[in-house]
């Protein structure tokens, strides 16, 4: 999951910039960066870190123009490590490209090694925003061999990088001299907003909170499939380049990954974490008696309105339990030392008084692995609970994501292959709710008739690209991003200034 944003404006925008990305930190904290456009030249800087560590007043000095574009990077692929993969990408031919791009190619492998063979263009990287890229420079060029470029040109390039791409990819691109093109994949798996200031700035961003806490209005989202150009004037030209788009917009990003204050594809993110606590409460009633629930605490923070509305349905008192600590930095592995995991003590805190004596119901928006879930359990009884339960409001998640999110391998699923019983030992709490997989997609759709479907493939192992097999899966996992032992912890607790 990556944030991105670009824009077209009459006055500087590398201020703009920086405030979205910040807007968007939440979807990314391992790399950020900016280019800008001034005449015909490109400005960079591109840094690992969070936005207000990697730029200063001295890079932000160094930003000049009325075009740019930026993102904010958590890796899903490729190297994590390395400098050289934080976006935007740049080639020189034709035109002079920059791209910004969320998402995740699963053909990337192939595609890289026919970018070589037939294209004849290098990637020197293992992104495959890389990939893309060069997919589309390549296009491009072939579009506007015998003409300018223009927007007939322009569009018919994306219409073959459609026919060339799989998977899900949101992106922003800035063309030296000619202006912004932005355009999404044919089932808008990621998502992507468009808006305009008074000022007659246009923007483009992941979600609709980048645009409206920047002081832009929100217009519409682009469509699955579509493209949109704005010229350096400003004007907005826009055309579908599919053959067959569909909505199927991805369902995590309702369950954890947008800010509640955002609104994709039509529907509001926290109505639908507050639906997703009305369909959960039907769950926790046939499971466990409400009877028998003292408190309802959530696991900060995106479970909040589903808890909320949870607690309100069966009538039971909603409490804070757990603190969040934001300010959690490194551990550095000094010499001689070994390798030490950061706890999620390190990351939560428990208000005892909210636990001693009571029967808790926990709620958390989601279950992957499983080891913090059991961590916070034993958190709770150490704290005094009399019983545990936890309920998650989504459903279990048993099969790897391969459009964007870092989800780990199926056998580190803690639902993978095991039962709702044989998980609930596994974490140790006394009752464990899961929400339905249909009640989730009812829960959410209803929010938007209009939509095709969602990707749900993490939990229903259904993936709308119709091109992955475990063959597939098994290539992908291999170009997950490097991790090591001693690196910082990113999992979801470690995230800061999470919704």
């Amino acid at each position: 999951m990556c944030g991105i944003v670009g824009v077209v404006s009459n006055a500087p925008v590398n201020q703009l910039l920086y405030d979205a990305l910040l807007l968007l930190q939440h979807r990314g904290q391992d790399a950020a960066g900016i280019v800008t456009l001034q005449e015909r030249k490109f400005f960079m800087h591109k840094a690992k870190g969070m936005v207000r560590d990697v730029f200063r007043t001295r890079n932000m000095r160094a930003l000049p123009g009325d075009v740019g574009l930026g993102q904010v990077r958590y890796p899903t692929a490729g190297n994590a490590y390395s400098e050289e993969e934080a976006q935007p990408f740049y080639v020189n031919a034709p035109y002079g490209i920059v791209l910004v791009h969320n998402g995740n190619l699963t053909n990337a492998h192939a595609l890289r090694a026919e970018l070589f063979s037939t294209d004849h263009r290098h990637t020197n990287t293992e992104s495959d925003s890389e990939v893309l890229l060069n997919v589309l420079a390549h296009e491009i060029d072939r579009a506007t061999r015998d003409g300018a470029l223009n927007t007939g040109t322009l569009f018919e390039a994306v219409r073959n990088v459609h026919k060339r791409l799989r998977g899900s990819y949101a992106v922003v691109a800035l063309i030296a001299g000619h202006g912004l093109l932005a355009f999404r994949d044919p089932y808008g798996i990621r998502p992507l907003a468009m808006g305009r200031g008074a000022d007659g700035t246009v923007m483009v961003a992941s979600e609709s909170v980048a645009l409206e806490g920047s002081g832009h209005v929100f217009e519409r989202n682009i469509a699955p499939g579509e493209a949109v150009f704005v010229d350096l004037q400003g004007q907005v030209h826009a055309a579908q380049c599919a053959q067959a788009p569909t909505l199927n917009p991805c369902i995590f990003e309702f369950v954890y990954l947008a800010r509640p204050d955002s609104v994709l594809d039509g529907i509001s993110v926290y109505q639908a974490r507050l639906n997703l606590g009305e369909t959960l409460a039907k769950r926790v009633i046939s499971t466990v008696p409400p009877n028998e629930i003292d408190v309802i605490i959530p696991i900060p923070e995106s479970s909040r309105p589903s808890a909320t509305q949870l607690a309100h349905l069966l009538g039971i008192p909603y409490r804070e339990g757990f603190v969040k600590n934001r300010y959690v930095g490194r551990t550095f592995i000094m010499p001689g030392q070994g390798v030490r995991k950061k706890s999620v003590r390190q990351k939560l805190n428990v208000i005892g008084s909210e636990f001693k004596g009571r029967n808790v119901l926990l709620v958390d928006d989601s279950i992957v692995r499983g080891t913090t879930s059991r961590e916070i359990v034993q958190m709770a009884r150490d704290a005094g609970a009399r019983k545990v339960y936890l309920a998650s409001a989504a459903p279990p998640v048993r099969f790897p994501n391969v459009y964007g999110i870092d989800m780990p391998t199926k056998d580190e699923l803690v639902a993978h292959d095991r039962t709702v019983e044989e998980i609930r030992e596994l974490i140790g709490c006394d009752a464990l709710i899961y929400q339905d997989v249909e009640a989730m997609k009812r829960a959410i759709g209803s929010l938007n008739p209009k939509l095709d479907g969602f990707d749900a493939s993490c939990f229903d192992g259904v993936y709308v690209t119709g091109d992955i097999d475990t063959e597939a899966i098994t290539r992908m996992n291999g170009n997950r991003p490097r991790i090591e032992e001693t690196e910082e912890d990113s999992s979801r607790l470690a995230l800061p200034n999470l919704s």
